[in-house]
């Protein structure tokens, strides 16, 4: 394991983070990104995203 991976945080802890704050700020937003640039995601962390995205559609979250 490489010393930065360590200190990654993983999309459920995002997730949990967004969904508990109600807010995605510019950091879960780069997470997430790395996240797919990297192709780390499975299928439940894509549902997941999917559905941040729709609540983000329905206003339930907040982009910082």
């Amino acid at each position: 394991m490489n010393f930065y991976n360590r200190f990654e945080k993983t999309t459920s802890d995002v997730f949990c983070q967004i969904w508990c704050s109600g807010r995605i700020t510019k950091d879960d937003r780069s997470e997430l990104k790395s996240a797919f640039l990297k192709d780390r995601l499975g299928e439940e962390d894509k549902a997941a995203v999917d559905r941040m995205l729709h609540a983000i559609r329905r206003g339930w979250l907040v982009l910082d």
